[in-house]
């Protein structure tokens, strides 16, 4: 791999700062809201030792992010790219959320456009996996071009395995 899966992303209102342990209270912050999980198949994410689980996942991977508003500084939620698959050219971008404040505001597809643009730099394929029943999730990545290609049971760090499908974006048909 010849390029950073977490380096700082930035356009005129957002940026990706890559995470922290000292992140931790601030994006706990945002997760601590149970609606924030309602959809998504780890839906306890909200409380405090689960989300450490899933913080402690995200710093290990090396590839996650905050989300910051640069007005207000404001950390709105977390992203980050994994599962880079050399031979297949292709990454996935995932693990996303947001606080419910900033739902419907048209960050994440702002957010997604940041990172696919770097990320279209370096493989032709970008992969998502969203749960099943997080149809919110699913709208949102069909609204950016993602197409339903599979359905897998996904293993999360330290949390049960869960049904997700998998969406896909080519670099041919970013937006």
């Amino acid at each position: 791999m010849n390029f950073s899966i977490q380096p700082e992303l930035e356009n005129d209102k957002y940026q990706l700062i890559p995470l922290s342990q000292g992140d931790f209270e601030s994006l706990y912050e945002v997760a601590s809201d149970p609606k924030v999980w309602e959809q998504h198949p780890n839906k306890n994410r909200f409380e405090r030792e689960v989300f450490e689980m899933f913080f402690k996942g995200a710093i290990e991977s090396k590839g996650a992010f905050k989300i910051v508003e640069k007005s207000s500084g404001d950390v709105l939620g977390s992203t980050r790219f994994y599962d880079f698959d050399e031979s297949k050219n292709s990454i996935f971008i995932g693990y996303t959320f947001y606080g419910t404040k900033f739902w419907g505001k048209g960050i994440n597809p702002q957010i997604k456009k940041l990172m696919l643009d770097y990320i279209f730099q370096y493989v032709d394929t970008v992969h998502f996996h969203i749960g099943k029943e997080n149809f919110r999730s699913q709208t949102a990545l069909e609204r950016l071009g993602g197409k339903k290609i599979a359905k897998e049971e996904v293993a999360y760090f330290g949390e049960p395995t869960r049904t997700n499908f998998v969406y896909e974006i080519r670099m041919e048909n970013h937006f």
